[in-house]
C-alpha cells in the first residue's frame, strides 16, 4: 500500500495544472501563490470586463456632462469664459421705458393727426391748420422782424428789433443742426406739401414751428408792452401753432414737445448773447 504523501506529488504534477493554491512544479519545487493579492485581469472572465469597462465609460461621460462638474472645472482653473447661466432676455428698464415712450407717441401722433389728408376725419380744416403753419414759419418772421428794423426810428424799438432777428437766425442754425444729428423721419401719414420746405425739413425732430412759436412768443411777453388779452393771445398762438403741426401729420408729439423746451431754452441763451445799444450803433455803421 502507498503511503498518502506519496500520491500527493503526483496530482501536483499532472497535467491538470495542479492545485489552485499550489503553482506548477519548477525544478522539482512547488511555488505557492499569494492568497493575499488580488486576481490578475486575465483571470477575469471576458464578458464581466466588458461589462466593467462600459460601466466606467458610462460614469465619466455622466460626470463630464454635469452642470456643476462644468462650472467647476471653469471657476477652478479660471481660463475659460465666465459663467454666464441666465439668458439675456429682459432688456434694460430704460430701453423698456424708451421703446413704450415712443410707441405711445407715434400712437397719439396716429389719433391726433385728423387733418393730415383730405380723406380724413377732420380733413375740412386742413387750410386752417395750414394757415396757422404759415403763421409759424421761418421766412414770414425773418421778413417781418427785418421790416420792422427798417422801419423803427428809435434806438430802442431797433435794439429790441434786431435781437430777435439775431434769435430767429440763432432758431434756424440749432434746429437744422439737431435735425441733422438725430435724421429722425416724419411720420408715415404727413404729406410732403409744406410751405418752403428745404433739404433738412424731410426730417421731424425736433418741430422747427415749435422751437420759434416758444422763442417768440417769450421774447413778445418780455420785450414788448402788451394789453392782457393780446399777452392771452399771444400764449394761446404758440400753443396751436405746435397742435397744428400734430394734426396736419407733420410731427410726432414729442417732436412738438421738445421743440418747446428748446424754445424756451433758445430765448435763454438769446438773453446771455443780447446786443447791447453801443453794439447796435457799431452794427449800424453809427458812431459812439
Amino acid at each position: 500500500m502507498s503511503s498518502p504523501k506519496a500520491k500527493t506529488p503526483g496530482r501536483a504534477g499532472s497535467g491538470c495544472g495542479g492545485s489552485p493554491v499550489l503553482g506548477g512544479t519548477n525544478n522539482g519545487r512547488y511555488e505557492f501563490m499569494s492568497l493575499t493579492k488580488p486576481l490578475s485581469r486575465s483571470s477575469t472572465p471576458p464578458h464581466l470586463l466588458q461589462r466593467q469597462s462600459s460601466d466606467t465609460a458610462t460614469a465619466r461621460l455622466r460626470a463630464s456632462e454635469s452642470p456643476t462638474r462644468r462650472r467647476g472645472s471653469s471657476s477652478s482653473t479660471g481660463s475659460g469664459p465666465p459663467e454666464e447661466d441666465g439668458i439675456r432676455l429682459n432688456p434694460s428698464l430704460f430701453r423698456v421705458a424708451l421703446s413704450s415712450l415712443l410707441a405711445i407717441d407715434l400712437w397719439l401722433s396716429k389719433s391726433i393727426g385728423v387733418c393730415a389728408r383730405e380723406d380724413s376725419s377732420w380733413g375740412s380744416a386742413r387750410p386752417l391748420m395750414k394757415l396757422i403753419e404759415v403763421t409759424g414759419h421761418g421766412i414770414p418772421w425773418l421778413a417781418g422782424t427785418a421790416y420792422c428794423l427798417y422801419k423803427s426810428d428809435t434806438a430802442a424799438g431797433q435794439e429790441v428789433m434786431l435781437n430777435l432777428f439775431m434769435g430767429l437766425l440763432l432758431d434756424l442754425v440749432l434746429v437744422a443742426a439737431v435735425k441733422a444729428t438725430v435724421r429722425r423721419r416724419r411720420p408715415a401719414h404727413n404729406r410732403m406739401d409744406m410751405f418752403a420746405s428745404f433739404s433738412v425739413d424731410r426730417y421731424s425732430f425736433p418741430s422747427g414751428h415749435a422751437t420759434r412759436a416758444a422763442m417768440c412768443a417769450r421774447f413778445l411777453l418780455a420785450h414788448l408792452v402788451l394789453a392782457a388779452p393780446l399777452r392771452v393771445l399771444v400764449l394761446l398762438w404758440a400753443a396751436t401753432v405746435g397742435l397744428s403741426r400734430v394734426m396736419l401729420g407733420r410731427h410726432n408729439v414729442t417732436d412738438v414737445a421738445f421743440g418747446f423746451w428748446m424754445g424756451y431754452c433758445q430765448y435763454n441763451l438769446l438773453e446771455a448773447l443780447w446786443l447791447s445799444p453801443q453794439m447796435l450803433h457799431v452794427l449800424l455803421g453809427h458812431t459812439a
